[in-house]
């Protein structure tokens, strides 16, 4: 593991976007609270309300921070406050009710009409009480249509998008993709989705509902997969690392290590033919042009093999990627986080002792920035009462009654 004091440090405290955002974050594992997180990086004020024992990523574990707690959460969780509130009770929801005044952004990821059952659904009471509200409902499939209300997981929703179909070679047969991609994606659309709503809002002065769902978020990804076979009436088939319709476009073995090329246009096949000194390739007639390379995308990839087989990965790609073919080494996970421009784009930052991936959108005025450690399980629930008026004395008697999880001692 990279020592902690070559991780880049985020940026000062410089005022953020979406200061001023007040965002009640309900949802729990992945995808809703990736979305909240994001709003917190750009300065939204997150209140994370989990159920008595927890956000259940919480228990995804190990391996473990520096503080003891799961880094799962951890990654998806940073920058916002967390109160533990029992809302299967009616001062629960009692207390949501109080947290929503004046908040602009709810976030929701409960199978569909629980809110509804709760008394709480958006249409039927929280639009009227809340006109201003963004409510924000992340889940599987959706309320109503043939799989409406299902429960949705990121691996289950790959394999019924066809994600999986074309992810693995012809002999490994189907694989899941090893990032939760479709949960990932699905926080940045509800993310997208809110921003959109937030700027409708200022137009109209109401808010809205915002939906997302792993499933519209999993048949989003099949590009270009779906236009292929739109067009073209075949099933595209799993393929390895290559592309159904670029050539030399896949991961090679060099003497050292593998890469990858991305060689789309004439102009780049060229310079790759060059820097591998290889022009018999550029002159070869099978090899003219981009059909007429993916037609005969095996014998190039002959070619490919035999000439980088006696080359070195990481020289071979900064000669190329400084030609303007790109090209790179097939990095590990800790290659990957520790490479320098990871950390000249803070990419891998480290804030309280706490690590890091940094935040990938950057705004040039208003920078986003790893805010805040992520909080232990209820850390703020005394803070939060009290700004919502509750004594001491009222506090207490929500934690005895297991309203609210009373805060670890410490936290």
């Amino acid at each position: 593991m990279a020592d902690p004091a070559t991780f880049a440090a985020p940026a000062a405290a410089v005022p953020r976007a979406l200061e001023g955002l007040r965002v009640l974050d309900i949802s729990r594992v992945l995808a809703g609270p990736l979305c909240a997180q994001m709003l917190a990086d750009h300065g939204a004020s997150v209140i994370k309300v989990e159920p008595p024992d927890g956000d259940e990523s919480r228990r995804f574990g190990p391996p473990l921070d520096e503080r003891g707690e799961v880094a799962y959460f951890g990654a998806l969780n940073r920058g916002k406050r967390s109160i533990a509130v029992d809302l299967s009770r009616p001062t629960g929801r009692g207390l949501l009710e109080r947290l929503l005044v004046g908040a602009d952004v709810l976030v929701e990821n409960f199978l569909p009409g629980t809110m509804e059952k709760w008394g709480l659904g958006y249409e039927s009471t929280l639009a009227a009480r809340h006109p201003r509200l963004i409510y924000c409902s992340v889940s599987g499939f959706g309320a109503d249509g043939p799989l409406g209300g299902l429960p949705g997981y990121d691996a289950v929703a790959q394999a019924i998008c066809g994600l999986m179909s074309t992810n693995g070679t012809p002999e490994s047969g189907p694989l899941r993709l090893g990032v939760p991609v479709v949960d990932y994606l699905t926080g940045y659309n509800a993310m997208v989705g809110v921003l959109l709503a937030l700027a409708a809002r200022g137009t109209t002065g109401r808010g809205q509902r915002v939906e997302a769902t792993l499933f519209d978020s999993g048949l989003a990804l099949q590009m270009p997969h779906a236009s292929n076979w739109y067009y073209s009436g075949r099933v595209p088939q799993r393929m390895g690392s290559s592309h159904p319709n670029i050539a030399p476009y896949d991961r090679y073995a060099a003497a050292d290590g593998e890469l990858f090329l991305g060689v789309v246009n004439d102009g780049q096949f060229r310079r790759f033919c060059e820097c591998v000194e290889r022009p018999d390739l550029a002159a070869d007639p099978r090899f003219a042009n981009p059909s007429l390379r993916l037609q005969h995308r095996d014998a190039l990839r002959a070619e490919i093999e035999r000439t980088l087989a006696g080359l070195s990965a990481a020289p071979l790609c900064d000669a190329l990627m400084r030609r303007g073919v790109p090209a790179g080494p097939v990095n590990d996970v800790a290659q990957a986080l520790t490479q320098p421009h990871a950390l000249h784009r803070a990419m891998a930052v480290e804030a309280d002792g706490h690590r890091h991936l940094g935040v990938p959108v950057k705004l040039g005025a208003t920078p986003g920035r790893v805010a805040s450690l992520p909080p232990r399980l209820s850390e703020h629930a005394g803070a939060l009462l009290a700004e919502l008026g509750f004594d001491a004395a009222a506090a207490e008697a929500l934690f005895s009654d297991g309203t609210v999880t009373r805060p670890l001692r410490g936290a």
